[in-house]
């Protein structure tokens, strides 16, 4: 079967909802201002593309797109010790997935270094920069803070021809890593602190994976940043909240250097998503831990693990246009991004059964094998068709048998193993002794007795299949014994069983959304001094992985790779791009039919329930007046965590 490969977000992605950045870029269209929209979006190759950069990368994309406009992807591989040109074509790869086309505008930071460093003189003699020799302790003690200005360096004074002799033999390499950096001179008693004489250029040797050993100063975010802006002719730089002070060295720069037309930089807010953490440093330390079988795990945030799980590039899209841009920090609840994915996936999903974890069954008046022709979209596909075609839930129209498999039923059968229980309890609506069940598509069965093992555990169950007069409480799914193909199923969950693994109070699910460490001179990335704080690694979720061995049903063996399936009450399912082979299968789970965490979380937090007074009484009038309103149900609380999300 191939499934139809369409989606309620289709193959053109949503644009952006209107927002202050659009009506900015309106104003500026109509005015004259600008006559191209040119956006970029510029991420470290230091690790892989992870659901952190769906939001920005989005923004950047499409709001160039709806405007007609140009959009550059830029890796910022200013920093020689992590950059690495794996990362950079697994970034590009992975953005190209998502549906991202920059045609010939792929730059690199290292593509200007020449250029940087032509700035950066010119900044010295103008007296606008300075070679400082102070360590980065005596620094950041001068630098004052928010109550105190700050104090000159005691290098602050030097000549221009003192600075660019400096400068210059920085870049020949007469220094050790750290000897100097090179500061821009702008306001030590400047309340933004960011102006307080930033550095520009600091020494580091390091191989850099595209420029060799030809350098060993580097630029700084802050300083490169702006300048490719301007080589690149971006006209509304966009960045997440956190940058918002770093837009004065910015402007001081194009202003000082003489740029003309300037771009701008726009501070948006950023994104937060619960149950995971996006910080490069501590996804490396899962992979390293060995807490994960590599980035593209597919319980790990990345792109290229979501890609291996399963996720389309249609339901990622869909889940960022769903967000919403606003000037706010925001943690949206995971939920959201887990429900694009089965919105996506029930529209192209054919369904199949499949038995995860399988006992015996025995059909005994069953004499031979029946071949049954069973549906693949059992409730969504249109029948009635003048054509006579059918139509499927993605709106394609096939043949009437395109749209059905065949399924052999035997006399040997696997169902699931609790769907079998000795002695159930109340309300259980599954097979029980002498009790009745349906078999999906095939009848109806009473079982008749069981064996069990020396280990107490029911080892088979043996069953008739009764007439169409029967009647039955549930519907099970099964597989054929004989037909059925052995396979591996992986079933993934969050991988953090708390809502904020980096937070404080983890299970705090109205905390910010987390910043990671960035570097005080704004390089605009983690700073990888810092020790790493690893407290998130406390609270994995040891069930986020589980591996069964059971049977599929025979029809999935001439389905091409990359079908999506739903296999009928377990979840949907797919190939596993890396693992799985023809003659061993290995089936991982892409989601629950469920949001099962949100069951789970009710049930939880659910109050416990008081002891009923002995006699009810009204409330007088005034203490109904003063009585305060009753707190949120979970379910409440979930539905107001999903509307927020959605921009409510």
């Amino acid at each position: 079967m191939t499934a139809p490969d369409s989606s309620p977000a289709g193959d053109s992605a949503p644009r952006v909802a209107p927002n202050f950045i659009t009506e900015i870029i309106e104003r500026d269209l109509n005015s004259g201002k600008v006559r191209q929209v040119v956006t970029r979006f510029p991420p470290e190759p230091s690790g892989y593309a992870h659901l952190g950069h769906i939001f920005a990368s989005f923004l950047d994309f499409q709001t160039a797109a709806q405007y007609g406009g140009r959009y550059h992807l830029r890796l910022d591989d200013t920093n020689p010790e992590l950059a690495t040109q794996e990362y950079a074509d697994a970034i590009a790869d992975d953005l190209r997935w998502l549906g991202w086309d920059w045609g010939e505008h792929l730059y690199y930071a290292s593509d200007h270094f020449e250029q940087y460093y032509a700035y950066a003189e010119q900044l010295v003699k103008q007296g606008d920069a300075y070679v400082d020799s102070v360590t980065g302790d005596e620094m950041a003690r001068l630098r004052g803070d928010a109550r105190t200005p700050g104090t000159p360096s005691p290098y602050r004074g030097r000549t221009p021809e003192e600075n660019l002799d400096l400068l210059r033999r920085m870049r020949a390499g007469e220094f050790a890593d750290g000897a100097h950096v090179l500061r821009a001179k702008i306001d030590l008693a400047s309340p933004n602190m960011k102006l307080r004489d930033p550095v520009l250029y600091r020494i580091l040797r390091g191989h850099h994976y595209r420029a060799g050993d030809a350098w060993c100063i580097y630029p700084m975010y802050d300083f490169q940043h702006p300048l490719q802006d301007a080589l690149e002719g971006v006209t509304h730089s966009m960045c997440s909240l956190e940058f918002v002070d770093n837009r004065a060295i910015y402007d001081w720069l194009m202003e000082r250097l003489g740029f003309e037309p300037r771009p701008h930089q726009y501070e948006f807010g950023r994104r937060g998503l619960e149950y995971t953490i996006t910080s490069k440093r501590k996804l490396r330390r899962l992979v390293e831990a060995g807490a994960v079988h590599g980035w593209d795990d597919p319980r790990m945030p990345t792109l290229r693990a979501q890609r291996r799980l399963g996720v389309t590039p249609e339901a990622v899209r869909a889940f960022a246009a769903q967000i919403g841009v606003s000037r706010t920090n925001r943690t949206v609840d995971l939920s959201v991004y887990e429900n694009a994915v089965r919105s996506d996936l029930n529209h192209r999903a054919p369904r199949v059964m499949a038995v995860l974890d399988p006992l015996p069954v025995t059909i005994e008046n069953l004499p031979g094998t029946q071949t049954l022709s069973l549906p693949y979209w059992p409730f969504d596909v249109v029948r009635d068709s003048p054509d006579g075609l059918v139509a499927l839930p993605g709106g394609e129209r096939v043949a009437p048998e395109v749209a059905v498999r065949d399924v052999p039923l035997t006399r040997e059968l696997v169902i699931e193993r609790d769907d079998f229980n000795p002695e159930p309890p109340k309300g259980f609506k599954r097979l029980t002794p002498g009790g009745t069940v349906r078999l999906r598509g095939a009848g109806i069965i009473r079982a008749d007795r069981f064996d069990v093992g020396a280990d107490g555990q029911v080892t088979r169950v043996y069953a008739t299949l009764l007439g169409e007069d029967a009647k039955a409480g549930g519907v099970i799914h099964w597989v054929s014994a004989e037909h059925g193909v052995p396979a591996e199923f992986r079933l993934y969950d969050r991988l953090f069983r708390v809502p904020n693994p980096e937070a404080a109070n983890p299970e705090d699910t109205q905390a910010e959304p987390i910043t990671p460490d960035f570097d005080p001179e704004g390089i605009g990335h983690e700073d990888e001094t810092k020790p790493l704080d690893a407290g998130f690694m406390a609270f994995l979720n040891p069930d986020s992985l589980r591996v069964t061995r059971g049977l599929v049903e025979p029809s999935v063996k001439g389905d091409p790779e990359g079908t999506r399936y739903q296999f009928e009450r377990q979840g949907y399912f797919w190939r596993d791009p890396v693992d799985s082979r023809p003659d061993a299968l290995v089936f991982g789970r892409i989601i629950t039919l469920k949001d099962a965490w949100a069951k789970a979380t009710q049930k939880a937090e659910a109050p416990a329930k008081a002891p009923k007074p002995a006699k009810a009484q009204a409330p007088k009038p005034e203490q109904a007046e003063k009585a305060a309103p009753a707190a949120l149900t979970p379910e409440q609380e979930a539905g107001v965590a999903r509307l927020t999300a959605l921009g409510v």
